[in-house]
């Protein structure tokens, strides 16, 4: 086929047009292509044309095929790569081949679906087995996940093992009553994000010497139920620091706080300090939650907690709203010693004396801490108070003119509503579990109970512009603002309300000025 004898190149450089080369065709999208300007590789060695080569027109494939060759192919001989181009294909093999790969296919989609069929009747087997176990003897056996063994065929075990997992019945066993650990069993589960938060804390807890100021950090955003009552109690400053101290601390406050009972508790119907029962008393059925203020044994704990504290603080003595205080505190504390999710549903009488003992005085010495830092809120005509709502009537002028001016022109003063936003730390506006939310961070913020709640007061009234906006009358807007709709708040709300206030503190807290007009 070559006449020189020799293995022609890849490109066989030649000026000649063959069958199937690219003409000019009228319209097309792109220049046609010219084989003499794009050019050829050349042959090592050879001379460049120097004078023009008359084109010969080739109309046969013999023509074509002598002059070129197989540009992808060094090895293999022209003549066998041709005859292969060349033949045709049989109809009827490639009809037959098709035919038997969709025929194997079908028999594998079936044998598959049989072996599926066939799990799913052993595991309901299992299962109606392991039920009747369960409920027969109470005896603890192992789940179908883990003890089922496969008896498919080797070649289909690994996707039978797929298809049984996904076809397991999804129906829990009850826990067997005395089985149920006492540490879990009334604890839902626990998302990933809530594990590793739980797991930082107790990292952080486990140490020789606490880091407060890291412990704040991470109690910002909101504590874990199952460490909140230790880390309060670290926040508040009731424990030091250093673990080895903590338990001897705990021992001498609470030994001290019923050496206060046993000094002045007595005393409560003397005529000096009767008025001042008289009115906790009246003041403790008026408590949130209803069903934890009707338990005379809380009534019980919290009147000696509230008649102490008014006795070694005569300066300001017993005022309506300090009842309040006491009792996130008390919740949070009794969780330490129960698993109840609903603590407020839990009848605290049937916890034993010393833990109630220990959960009462841990309160008083916790709430001690809270009113240090607000006392001048309960001293007389409580100036506290008094300051703090007109700033909050200042700081919404500015932050929200719009809802500032509609209280303005309807005549509503913001002492007759935020007086008791003020007096009670909004816990009468907020269900109890938001309220014990909401002091994770007033405990990991500076002044968090008297500063930071000015600004979180400010976003709560902004928070309801909408509907104040839409009350065209005194009494309704009252109304509203004394009734604000929160009983369905959880977490989320309060996160972003939180939000709100810290970015209203970053931007006004260290310049007053914007509280001016």
């Amino acid at each position: 086929m070559a006449s020189d004898g020799g293995r022609k190149q890849f490109w066989k450089r030649s000026g000649a047009k063959v069958p199937g080369s690219i003409q000019h065709v009228y319209g097309a999208q792109h220049p046609p292509f010219d084989p003499l300007l794009h050019g050829t590789l050349i042959k090592p060695g050879s001379k460049a044309p120097t004078t023009p080569v008359k084109l010969k027109k080739v109309s046969t494939f013999q023509e074509f095929e002598s002059n070129t060759s197989d540009a992808w192919d060094l090895g293999d001989d022209d003549d066998e790569l041709l005859a292969i181009a060349a033949e045709n294909l049989n109809t009827e093999v490639v009809m037959e081949t098709a035919h038997k790969v969709i025929e194997n296919h079908s028999k594998l989609q079936e044998q598959h679906k049989f072996q599926e069929e066939h799990l799913q009747e052993e595991n309901q087997v299992e299962s109606a087995e392991l039920t009747s176990v369960a409920c027969g003897d109470n005896r603890l056996v192992k789940s179908v996940s883990e003890g089922h063994t496969s008896s498919s065929s080797d070649n289909a075990s690994e996707n039978s093992s797929m298809q049984r997992s996904q076809s397991l019945p999804q129906t829990s066993t009850p826990p067997l009553s005395g089985m149920a650990d006492y540490n879990t069993s009334a604890t839902p589960a626990l998302t990933e994000r809530e594990a590793s938060r739980l797991d930082k804390f107790k990292q952080l807890l486990a140490g020789p010497n606490t880091d407060l100021e890291e412990l704040r950090k991470l109690s910002w955003s909101g504590i874990p139920k199952r460490v909140r009552p230790i880390a309060w109690k670290l926040l508040s400053g009731y424990l030091p620091a250093n673990v080895d101290r903590r338990e001897s601390t705990l021992q001498r406050k609470r030994k001290e706080y019923f050496a206060f009972v046993e000094q002045y508790y007595d005393s409560r119907n003397d005529e000096n300090h009767q008025d001042t029962y008289r009115q906790i008393h009246i003041d403790i059925p008026r408590m949130s939650p209803e069903v934890l203020r009707l338990q005379p044994k809380v009534t019980e704990i919290f009147e000696r907690i509230l008649f102490i504290w008014a006795i070694r603080h005569p300066a300001s003595g017993y005022v309506q709203g300090i009842n309040d205080l006491v009792t996130p505190f008390f919740v949070v504390f009794v969780c330490e010693y129960i698993e109840e999710e609903e603590v407020e549903n839990f009848d605290v009488s049937s916890l034993p004396e010393e833990v109630l003992q220990n959960i009462e005085a841990d309160s008083y010495w916790c709430m001690s801490k809270l009113l240090d830092g607000i006392q001048d809120n309960y001293t007389f005509a409580q100036p506290g108070i008094q300051k703090k709502v007109k700033m909050l009537e200042e700081l919404v002028s500015r932050i929200d003119e719009q809802v500032h001016g509609h209280l303005d022109q309807h005549e509503v003063k913001y002492l007759q509503f935020a007086f008791r936003w003020m007096n009670n730390l909004l816990m009468r506006e907020v269900p109890l579990r938001c309220t014990i939310r909401l002091w994770d961070t007033y405990q990991s913020e500076p002044e968090g109970f008297s500063h930071f709640h000015l600004y979180v007061c400010a976003a709560f009234l902004v928070r309801w512009k909408k509907e104040i906006l839409e009350e065209k009358d005194f009494q309704e807007l009252l109304i509203f603002l004394q009734n604000l709709p929160t009983e369905h708040w959880g977490n989320e709300e309060i996160s972003v309300l939180l939000a709100e206030a810290y970015r209203l503190k970053f931007a006004f807290a260290d310049a007053p000025n914007h509280y001016k007009k």
